[in-house]
C-alpha cells in the first residue's frame, strides 16, 4: 500500500543528500515523498526528482554557515543546537501543511535535530523514524563516541563516571529546550523533561545509515534500531565530471583531493597549508570548495580548483583525500578504497576521524596540528603504504557488499507508530 513519506533532514549537503536518496528510493517503490529543507537545497531536490517544500527564509541557512564560530568545538555545537531549537515551530508548521495535502497514510522520517518532526509526531499522531547518519550521536556507555575534539580519553573512563556525566545538564536541552517547550505549549503538547533523554530517538524506530563495522551496536543503543549501511548518495548519477576535471585526471598521476566540506566557508588556512604540502611532496591535487575566495590567489598547473564535484565519480580516481571528517565524504572515500587524512573541527567529525584511525585507513590532525610539516608526514605515511592500502581495499569491498537501499526501504515501509 503506497504511503506518503515526509523527509525532514537538518544540516548541510552531507546531511540532506541521504534524505534525497531515501526519497528517490521510496519513489521507485511507488511511494510518495516530500523533502522539507531550506531553500538552498531546491536544486539538489529537483535533480533527484524529489518534491521539495522550503522551510525558513533563504538567508537563515546562509547566515549560519557563514558564521566562523560554526566550526569551533564548543561554540559550533551551541550555534547548531540553538538554531535547531529556534526552527522547531517553523518546521512543524511546514510539516503540518504538507500533512494536510498528503494522503491518509503519512510517515515522518527525520534527523535527530529535526525537532519539528518529533513535535509533529506527538501532535499529529504520526509514526516517525529517526535517522542517524553517524554513530557519534548515540551516547553509549560502552563504545562511547568522541563528543568533542581531544576527548578521546573520555571513552576509556569507567561506566559509572560516564553515567554521572550523561546525567549532567546537556547542550541540547540548554540550547534548544526553551524554544521546544514554547512550541509545545502553543500546540498543547506535553513538553519533554529532557530533549536528549526523551526525544533523541523515536520510539517508533531508529534507522542508522552506517554499517556495523563502522559503528557496532551496543547494549544501551535505542530499541528498534536497525543498521542499513552507507547510502553513498551524491549527485554523481545526475552529474558527470566536468571536461576540465577529466582533462586534469588524464594528464598525470592520480591526485590527492583536498576539501573542507560543503558548508565550510572559512578554510583559507586549510588550503594554504594544502598548497605548501603539494609543493613539498610534488603532488597533483584537486581543491574542492564551494567558495573559491578561500583558495590561494595563484595555483600551479598541478592543482585544479573546482566547486561542487560528485565524489562518487572523483574519488575512485584519486590517490587519497584530505578532508574535514564529514560522514558523507568519509563514506565515499571508504567506498573508493583510498586513504584519508582528517582535520576534524566540530560536531561528528572528531568521532568519525577516530573510527577511521581504528580501522587503519586514516590519520587525524586537529586544526592546531594541521601544519605543513605534520600534514606532509601524515600523507607520506598514508601514500604507498601496503598496510593502509590493504585495509582500504578490504573496507571498500565491505561497502560494496552492503544493501542499504533494501534495508532502509523495508524498515520504513513497515514502520508503525508505537504507543
Amino acid at each position: 500500500m503506497p504511503r506518503h513519506f515526509i523527509l525532514v533532514p537538518f544540516g548541510s549537503a552531507g546531511d540532506v543528500n541521504p534524505f534525497l536518496w531515501i526519497g528517490h528510493e521510496l519513489q521507485q517503490r511507488g511511494h510518495a515523498a516530500t523533502l522539507i529543507a531550506p531553500p538552498t537545497f531546491a536544486d539538489a531536490a529537483r535533480r533527484a526528482g524529489v518534491p521539495h517544500v522550503p522551510v525558513g527564509d533563504p538567508g537563515q541557512y546562509e547566515r549560519l554557515v557563514r558564521n566562523p564560530k560554526l566550526w569551533h568545538p564548543w561554540h559550533g555545537m551551541h550555534l547548531t543546537l540553538g538554531f535547531a531549537g529556534d526552527m522547531t515551530a517553523e518546521y512543524y508548521d511546514t510539516i503540518a501543511a504538507v500533512r494536510e495535502r498528503a494522503g491518509p497514510d503519512v510517515v515522518l522520517v527525520g534527523s535527530l535535530l529535526a525537532l519539528g518532526a518529533r513535535l509533529a509526531r506527538e501532535k499529529l499522531r504520526l509514526p516517525l523514524a529517526t535517522v542517524h547518519l553517524q554513530p557519534s550521536v548515540i551516547l553509549s556507555l560502552h563504545d562511547t563516541p568522541v563528543m568533542r575534539a581531544h576527548l578521546e580519553w573520555f571513552a576509556r573512563m569507567p561506566r559509572w563516571f560516564k553515567r554521572l556525566f550523561f546525567a549532567l545538564p546537556n547542550p541540547l536541552d540548554q540550547c534548544a529546550g526553551r524554544s521546544v517547550r514554547a512550541a509545545c505549549r502553543t500546540l498543547g503538547v506535553p513538553a519533554p523533561r529532557s530533549l536528549m533523554r526523551e526525544w533523541m530517538n523515536s520510539p517508533d524506530g531508529v534507522l542508522c545509515l552506517f554499517p556495523d563495522w563502522f559503528g557496532s551496536p551496543q547494549p544501551d543503543w535505542p530499541p528498534r534500531h536497525r543498521l542499513a549501511g552507507f547510502p553513498l548518495y551524491d549527485l554523481g548519477q545526475y552529474q558527470e565530471l566536468s571536461p576540465a576535471i577529466e582533462r586534469f585526471l588524464a594528464a598525470g598521476p592520480a591526485p590527492v583531493v583536498f576539501t573542507a566540506g560543503s558548508a565550510m566557508l572559512h578554510a583559507h588556512e586549510f588550503f594554504a597549508t594544502a598548497l605548501a604540502v603539494c609543493r613539498e611532496l610534488r603532488l597533483r591535487a584537486v581543491f574542492a570548495t564551494p567558495d573559491r575566495a578561500q583558495l590561494p590567489a595563484e595555483l600551479p598547473d598541478t592543482i585544479l580548483a573546482t566547486g561542487y564535484v560528485p565524489f562518487s565519480r572523483l574519488l575512485p580516481r584519486a590517490a587519497a583525500i584530505v578532508h574535514h571528517g564529514g560522514i558523507g565524504t568519509l563514506a565515499q572515500a571508504l567506498a573508493a578504497g583510498i586513504p584519508q587524512l582528517v582535520m576534524p573541527m566540530a560536531h561528528d567529525q572528531p568521532d568519525n576521524a577516530q573510527r577511521l584511525v581504528r580501522l587503519g585507513v586514516g590519520r587525524r590532525l586537529y586544526p592546531a596540528k594541521f601544519t605543513v610539516t605534520n600534514v606532509t608526514a601524515a600523507l607520506r605515511s598514508l601514500l604507498n603504504n601496503p598496510e593502509v592500502s590493504a585495509a582500504c581495499e578490504a573496507l571498500a569491498a565491505k561497502v560494496q557488499l552492503g544493501q542499504p537501499a533494501t534495508i532502509t526501504l523495508d524498515t520504513l515501509e513497515s514502520l508503525q507508530r508505537a504507543s
